[in-house]
């Protein structure tokens, strides 16, 4: 990581930068591009919601991370909530800071990025706890996520539209860092 920068970023006006980072990283079509950038603006207006970015020195965005308090009337809580209630973790959905998206440029990848990206964004949270949704199954994505503190709360949730089954992740804060 030693010429890559993490800090805030102004997400809204890189929002471009950081879909094509995430394009990368997660294989979406242009068409889903378009859509997660409706989406991604659309959370930016919740209170509380922030956003980190790694960039080079030349500024070029590599990684990005953005969250926000959950709200149980949002959308991923609801498709979320009856998997948690069946294992006993819907409480989780309270007082929780939420990991939105987490991408880092392939190229950059096992540099440390993601980490520092998550730290960061959880240090500032005011919330006891965080959680977190990725795809379900064994990538460097959840080792990362387990080694930072993160347990699995609920396994093959079902988001309408996913191709895969997503696990929801949750960890105190401040995370192991």
């Amino acid at each position: 990581m030693d010429d890559i920068v993490v800090g805030p970023l102004d997400l809204a006006a890189r929002v471009d930068d950081a879909l094509a980072v995430q394009a990368l990283a997660f294989g979406l079509s242009a068409e889903e591009v378009g859509v997660r950038r409706h989406i991604v603006l659309r959370h930016l207006t919740n209170p509380g919601a922030r956003a980190l970015g790694a960039t080079t020195p030349s500024g070029r965005l590599v990684g990005f991370v953005y969250g926000m308090p959950n709200d149980r009337t949002q959308w991923w809580s609801t498709v979320v909530e009856p998997y948690l209630r069946a294992t006993g973790t819907e409480g989780w959905l309270d007082e929780s800071f939420v990991i939105t998206e987490l991408h880092v440029h392939p190229a950059f990848q096992n540099r440390h990025i993601g980490r520092a990206l998550l730290t960061g964004l959880t240090a500032g949270a005011s919330e006891p706890r965080s959680i977190l949704s990725a795809i379900d199954t064994e990538s460097p994505a959840r080792a990362l996520y387990r080694k930072l503190g993160y347990r699995d709360l609920a396994r093959q949730v079902v988001f309408p539209s996913a191709a895969s089954p997503y696990v929801v992740m949750g960890a105190t804060l401040p995370l192991h860092g």
